[in-house]
């Protein structure tokens, strides 16, 4: 899970020194890099069968966009983040909890209640 200048890491999701890295974010393998200086919320969420869960990839709602996970079936919980843009990136880690504080650590976001 982390090693050296990595904080965290997953299949899908890299918390780096310096940005976050979420691979298969785009079709059909490329990674999307986020600084985290462009991050300006997080917002851990509860998934369910219609709110997320169900979509292995990509977006049932143009404002979210959901890195490829395979096991997201599996997963109870995700993370949208904000980085000012109108579509905002949700990503499943397999340690939410984890990721979460990274992220806020390392970019000093808030809570997005909004996002």
């Amino acid at each position: 899970m982390s090693g050296g200048s990595v904080g965290y890491r997953d299949r899908w999701i890299e918390c780096g020194p310096d940005a976050l890295r979420i691979r298969g974010y785009y079709f059909p393998w490329g990674t999307k890099t986020i600084p985290y200086a462009s991050i300006r919320g997080v917002r851990r969420v509860r998934m369910g069968p219609l709110t997320g869960q169900a979509r292995i990839w990509g977006t049932g709602n143009v404002r979210y966009w959901a890195g490829l996970d395979p096991k997201r079936l599996s997963k109870t919980q995700g993370i949208v983040l904000d980085t000012g843009k109108y579509v905002h990136p949700f990503i499943t880690p397999d340690d939410p909890a984890a990721v979460e504080d990274i992220v806020r650590e390392r970019s000093g976001a808030v809570d997005d209640g909004a996002a």
